[in-house]
């Protein structure tokens, strides 16, 4: 297991290190210990968009991977009620963080009560510190403390994980207004977390959903995540949805990304029956009806993951590990 947990770190050792995004971070957290004036919003790549009333996404547009370690990656969340304020994935590092809770006051003078971390990688959890100078509760789910205390640190000196952790459902009344957490499964190793907020119709999905970006699928179970996105398109048919990456979106949203799984489970399929390598189904070029996406350097991550949890059937920890000896994948 120890080795299945190395090889998931080194999926995610390569998608923060295309251009040095590890780097990055560490200069960002540099400028946080010296007090360094917060980026705008418009500097950070995001745009403040209200989702309905008192429900706000703070939308990232930039391609990965960024070229300035103030420019986020992902989506962050607030949510307003008439006694108090959840916020959602404060972002890759303390700044970030602190410009979420910042924007956060500036649309209300409720004060934070939770902050919630969807999942365990660190463009959503980076910024936990700010929340944590501020003594507020994080919450995150599982194995969450465990996974960043041991993957994430290794590229965050200041790896701060949630002190409060969900095992079921959880909920919260910011006084009028009712915010559900849930457990769904797919993407980053039982981490994940969806919020719901029922009287707006308003759900935010952390990395179960990549809206016109290639998803990131290196540390998921495919399969799992296919049922996952059946579940919630039943179980939220009308919602308006924020995603963990991408503009916000409708059941639409869900519909293409699992088109995309489905593509891969195909293509992993086809490998099969076709007696395909590991190296020539690397060469797979991007189906043309992804080729606008963003994010297009995660697209071989998904086709080796495809490869080995599908085409060789080895997606539990016993036969990753095997997959592994015979690969002479070194820890």
């Amino acid at each position: 297991m120890k080795q299945l947990y190395r090889w998931s770190l080194g999926l995610l050792l390569a998608l923060f290190t295309l251009v040095g995004i590890v780097s990055l971070q560490t200069q960002g957290l540099a400028q946080d210990s010296a007090e360094s004036t917060l980026p705008t919003l418009e500097a950070a790549g995001l745009s403040l968009e209200e989702l309905a009333d008192g429900i706000y996404g703070l939308i990232a547009s930039t391609d990965f991977p960024p070229q300035d370690p103030m420019v986020a990656i992902c989506n962050g969340g607030i949510i307003i009620g008439n006694d108090g304020v959840v916020v959602v994935d404060p972002f890759h590092n303390k700044a970030l963080g602190n410009l979420l809770l910042q924007t956060a006051a500036t649309l209300t003078d409720q004060p934070v009560r939770y902050v919630i971390n969807t999942h365990y990688h660190f463009d959503h959890t980076g910024g936990n510190p700010a929340a944590s100078a501020q003594n507020l509760p994080i919450l995150g789910r599982g194995p969450i403390r465990e996974f960043m205390l041991t993957r994430n640190s290794e590229t965050d000196p200041q790896v701060t994980p949630p002190e409060v952790i969900i095992n079921g459902a959880w909920e919260v009344w910011l006084g009028d207004r009712q915010v559900q957490v849930r457990e769904f499964d797919g993407h980053s190793g039982g981490t994940d977390l969806i919020v719901y907020i029922p009287d707006a119709d308003v759900l935010m999905l952390g990395d179960l959903l990549f809206n016109q970006r290639i998803p990131y699928v290196g540390d998921g179970h495919i399969r799992t995540w296919q049922a996952t996105l059946q579940e919630l398109k039943v179980a939220y048919p009308t919602a308006t949805l924020l995603p963990g990456h991408g503009p916000v979106t409708s059941e639409q949203g869900i519909e293409t990304l699992l088109g995309f799984l489905n593509d891969l489970e195909a293509l992993a399929l086809g490998w099969q029956a076709n007696g395909v390598t590991a190296e020539e189904a690397k060469a797979t070029p991007i189906p043309d009806v992804y080729k606008d996406f963003l994010f297009q350097g995660l697209f071989p991550i998904a086709l080796e993951t495809a490869y080995q949890q599908i085409t060789l059937g080895q997606d539990d920890a016993t036969a990753m590990q095997a997959y592994l000896q015979a690969q002479s994948v070194q820890p």
